[in-house]
């Protein structure tokens, strides 16, 4: 089993640091890959449209319920979640 150790922060230009298939590593590599992990960070896109998280609400409510929101959902063709935020949204707005 190959152990790995942190080393903290180098300079990749300086010091000589090699991957598993033997190829050095430099610091344009180390900077691609960041970009790279950063693209594909995963997650849903915000719905604010900005670069934050949008908030999570976490709610329980009877299976007979959710049936009928699972339905509707696929009767429109939506996700569960964007029924369920529809009436949400709603039900927020009469208040």
């Amino acid at each position: 089993m190959t152990t790995y150790t942190d080393a903290g922060d180098i300079d990749l230009d300086e010091v000589v640091v090699t991957g598993k298939d033997g190829q050095r590593i430099t610091e344009a590599d180390a900077d691609a890959a960041a970009a790279e992990f950063e693209k594909a960070r995963g997650g849903r896109p915000s719905l604010t449209g900005a670069a934050g998280s949008t908030p999570a609400l976490a709610v329980r409510v009877d299976p007979e319920v959710r049936d009928l929101l699972l339905a509707r959902a696929e009767r429109e063709g939506k996700t569960l979640s964007a029924v369920a935020r529809e009436a949400l949204e709603a039900y927020a707005r009469t208040a």
